[in-house]
Formats: structure tokens, C-alpha cells, sequence
């Protein structure tokens, strides 16, 4: 490809993960006009299935793409993943009823699945042999616009859906993405995919049955039912007897969808389980966060999502310094590892937090949380890239990104349930959800024993930080880090280098 078909080429890659990082955030600030608009009378009771729905089909269709993408060329899934997500928008915009919507969004979410993972692999395909990272590369393209599309995606929502409607929250996607689509076909050239085309499905549906049992008890645990109820109970037999099943089929499969193989590699394995723990963590930078802001300080909801710009920024920033740092000799581990510190003295300081702590202090928090994040979410995948095989580059980024989804769901129900069974304990006796009818005494005590809770919610999310970054000084020195230690006199080179495009 020439120079300028590679902008375009890394242009299309901003413009899609843009897309898919957008379309997690948006809808989140217009559900009730939606179900307002669609069914008055019990489209509040949907909600939570419209953001399920797009999280759920995103899980469950990664392990798939993985393999897709290595066994067919990245280009091929790229655009089949893209008109997927598109026709899914489609479908959304033109939703006459929740129940229609809740559907497209999950076909919208099997192509979700695909944007922001197999565009990794296709930057990782756009750079040659021993190019350098930097911020065109994956980490500080990841780290760029994750936190944009962080701190726009809410407010985009809460316009459109204010000063225009709803649908268009959907329909926005359209134009870039047939955009992208077109460019695409039209420019990208990457390696084809290797003579097999043999696809392990059996095990592509364990891994989404997995998934698919994981997220909903996390979803449902506590909330909908009760944690010992048979509903939570079989869905958790579910959960561990498709494991069982799929970790069987993966080991006996002759092309698994996951092999385990990869488990093997050291910068693989270290490199998942930090994934997993960071994607645990940021339940809580966000999630309590405005769980705090809204109940305890009693910011609005729109004003609330401004207190991510600052998240956002960090991430942002340290996305590109990351990039500047690896020209410089700086290796991934380091960053990594730097990260993971970061982000636990900042939950640290988070857990610090008071009913009448300054709201500019916790603007600078989520500053620093936003930088030890930038400095991990593309670093990892750019870390995972450079020491998968060449042959399975595509298997190896979805399993990333698969790992952060499972710690998302995980993160999310331990959390719940810590701050649920803490506020049950010292509260006043009524639910957290019922704070703003108490009065008096009765609310005192109810903003202190929840700020309390938080509290301990950070104090966990700093303990899976810290395991994060005792697993990240474990991550191998590649062999330009240990030819710079021995004093050859060489720049350390980052881990991608060795991804053969």
C-alpha cells in the first residue's frame, strides 16, 4: 500500500473503533426517552435488555471473529463485522417497539463485536515488520479514542435525543460507516487468510453460551433475582458446565476457536489476566463514580457525565505520550506496568472520598485514573500482538478483548454486591434507590453509609490493581528489552515489532 493509502487506512481504523466506542456510551443518556416513546406503559421495565442486548451478542460473537479472522483474512471480517453493525443501526432507528428494538440491538452488537477487535488486528496488519509503535498504533489509537468516544458518547445521546430525536442516535451511524465500508473495499489491503477454512462452531457456541450465562447472572444477581434463587442458580450451573465444555472442546478441537496453546505463552497468559482485572476495575472508576456524583452530591445526570471529560483527557494525553515514550526507548512492559500502579493509588484515593470531598479533587482523580488506564488498555493488545503468532494475531486480540468483557461482568456483580450488603448493613433501612425520600437524620445517615460503601468499592478495585500490577512486573522482557539491560547499546523495541503484517 502507499503512504497515502495507509492514512486512509489507519483513518478508517479511527473512524470504526470511534463507532464502536460510541455506540456503548450513547444510548445510555436517551433509555427513557426511548421507552417513553415506544411503550409508555412498560418500557421502563426494558431498559436494562436494551443495554444488555448490544453487550451480551458484542460477548458472545469475539471468540468467533478471532478465528474468522485468522482463517479468512482480516479485511474480509473487518467489512462483513461493519455491515453488520450498520444494518443493526438500521434496524434500531426504524424500531416501532422495545421489543424490536432489544432485537436490533443485538444483531447491532454482533457487529460490535468485530469493530473495535478485529480493527486492532488490521492496524497491527498496516504496520511493517520493525515499525515502531507509536500514536498511530494500535495502543495510542486504543488510548485516543476510547476516551473520547468515553466523553461524548453520553452527552452526543442527551442531545440528540433533547434537540432532536432519538432515532438519530442510530441513524448518525449510517453515513461514517458506509463511508468506512466503501474506503474499505476500496483501499485496504491486507494478507489473505491461510488455505484452511475450518471453523471450530461447536466451540464458538460454548464460548457464547459461557458468556451469554456469565453476563446475565451478573445482570440479573441480586437485582432481578434474588443470588439464591433457581433462576441465578441454574444460570450459574449453566455458566460452569459450558466452561467445562468449552475448555474440553478447545483441548480436543483440531482448530479450536481458543487454543489453548496460547495459555502457554507467558506475555499471553500475564497479558489476558491483567485485561480481565482492569476490565473488572473500570466498573467502578465509572459506574460509582456517578453513582456518587448523582445520589451523594446530587449532580444531574447530564452534569454528572461532564466529570468523564476529565477521564477522558487522561487517557487521551497519556494515549499519545505513550506513543512518544516507545519512540524513545520506553518498552510496553514498562508502561504496563506503570499503568496498573497508577490506577491503584488513584482508586486509593478514590476510596478516601467523603460526602463533602472537593468535586475539583475528584476531577483530578479521574484525571489520573484516565491516565493509568491510557497507559493500559491499548498497551496490553499492542503487548498481546507482539507475542502471539503470527498465524493466530486475530484469535490472540478478540481473547483480549473477550477477558475485558468477562471482567466488566464480573466487576460488576462483585460490586454490586458489595455496596448492596455494606448499605444493607449501616443504612437506615431502606434501599440505596431510596435516598432521595428520606429526610432529616434518616438521609444523613443514608449519604454516609453509601459513601462508605463506595468507599470499599474503590478499596476493591485498588486490590485488583495491585494483583493487576504484581502480574504485570511477572510479564517477560522481550529480547530488545533484555539486549538493552545487558548494555548492547540498542533501543528497546516494542513488543509489536514482532507482528508479522
Amino acid at each position: 500500500m502507499s503512504a497515502a493509502q495507509l492514512k486512509i487506512a489507519m483513518g478508517l481504523c479511527l473512524a470504526t473503533i470511534l463507532l464502536a466506542v460510541l455506540d456503548m456510551n450513547i444510548v445510555s443518556a436517551a433509555t427513557v426517552p426511548i421507552s417513553q416513546d415506544l411503550d409508555p406503559a412498560h418500557g421502563i421495565e426494558k431498559i436494562p435488555w436494551l443495554i444488555s442486548a448490544f453487550a451480551l451478542a458484542s460477548a458472545a460473537a469475539l471468540p468467533l471473529y478471532g478465528k474468522l479472522c485468522d482463517t479468512l483474512g482480516a479485511k474480509k471480517v473487518f467489512i462483513g463485522a461493519i455491515a453488520t453493525f450498520l444494518f443493526g443501526s438500521a434496524l434500531c432507528g426504524a424500531a416501532q417497539s422495545m421489543d424490536q428494538l432489544i432485537a436490533a440491538r443485538a444483531l447491532q452488537g454482533i457487529g460490535g463485536g468485530g469493530l473495535m477487535s478485529i480493527t486492532m488486528v488490521v492496524i497491527a496488519q498496516l504496520k511493517g515488520p520493525g515499525e515502531k509503535s507509536g500514536p498511530k498504533s494500535g495502543g495510542g489509537i486504543g488510548g485516543i479514542v476510547a476516551g473520547a468516544g468515553m466523553a461524548i458518547g453520553p452527552s452526543i445521546g442527551g442531545f440528540l435525543s433533547e434537540h432532536a430525536n432519538w432515532r438519530w442516535i442510530f441513524y448518525v451511524n449510517l453515513p461514517i460507516g458506509i463511508a468506512v465500508l466503501i474506503a474499505a473495499v476500496l483501499v485496504l489491503k491486507l494478507p489473505a487468510g491461510p488455505v484452511r477454512h475450518r471453523i471450530d462452531f461447536a466451540g464458538a457456541g460454548l464460548a457464547a453460551a459461557f458468556a451469554v450465562c456469565l453476563l446475565l447472572v451478573t445482570e440479573w444477581g441480586g437485582k432481578t433475582y434474588a443470588w439464591s434463587s433457581p433462576q441465578i442458580l441454574a444460570l450459574t450451573v449453566g455458566c460452569f458446565g459450558t466452561l467445562a465444555l468449552f475448555l474440553r472442546r478447545q483441548a480436543t478441537a483440531a482448530e479450536p476457536i481458543l487454543p489453548l496453546t496460547l495459555f502457554k505463552v507467558p506475555e499471553l497468559r500475564y497479558g489476558f489476566a491483567i485485561q480481565g482485572l482492569v476490565g473488572a476495575s473500570m466498573m467502578g472508576a465509572i459506574v460509582y463514580v456517578m453513582i456518587y456524583l448523582q445520589t451523594v452530591r446530587s449532580v444531574a445526570s447530564t452534569s454528572a457525565g461532564l466529570y468523564l471529560i476529565p477521564l477522558a483527557i487522561g487517557m487521551s494525553l497519556v494515549g499519545i505520550l505513550a506513543g512518544r515514550l516507545s519512540d524513545r526507548g520506553v518498552t510496553t512492559r514498562s508502561t504496563v506496568i506503570c499503568g496498573t500502579l497508577i490506577a491503584t493509588a488513584t482508586f486509593a484515593l478514590l476510596a478516601t472520598t467523603g460526602t463533602d470531598t472537593s468535586l475539583w479533587a475528584i476531577r483530578g482523580e479521574l484525571f489520573l485514573m484516565g491516565a493509568g488506564f491510557g497507559l493500559l488498555i491499548g498497551q496490553l493488545i499492542q503487548y498481546v500482538q507482539g507475542a502471539a503468532p503470527a498465524h493466530q494475531l486475530g484469535v490472540a486480540t478478540t481473547a483480549i478483548r473477550f477477558f475485558q468483557t468477562l471482567g466488566n461482568a464480573i466487576g460488576a456483580a462483585v460490586f454490586g454486591t458489595v455496596l448492596a450488603r455494606l448499605y444493607e448493613a449501616h443504612g437506615p433501612g431502606s434501599s440505596a434507590g431510596a435516598i432521595a425520600t428520606l429526610t432529616g437524620a434518616a438521609h444523613t445517615r443514608a449519604l454516609g453509609a453509601l459513601t462508605d460503601s463506595i468507599g470499599v468499592v474503590f478499596w476493591c478495585a485498588s486490590g485488583l490493581m495491585a494483583v493487576a500490577a504484581v502480574l504485570a512486573l511477572r510479564l517477560p522482557r522481550t529480547a530488545a528489552e533484555q539486549a538493552g539491560a545487558d548494555g548492547a547499546g540498542l533501543p528497546a523495541q516494542p513488543a509489536t515489532s514482532r507482528v508479522a503484517a
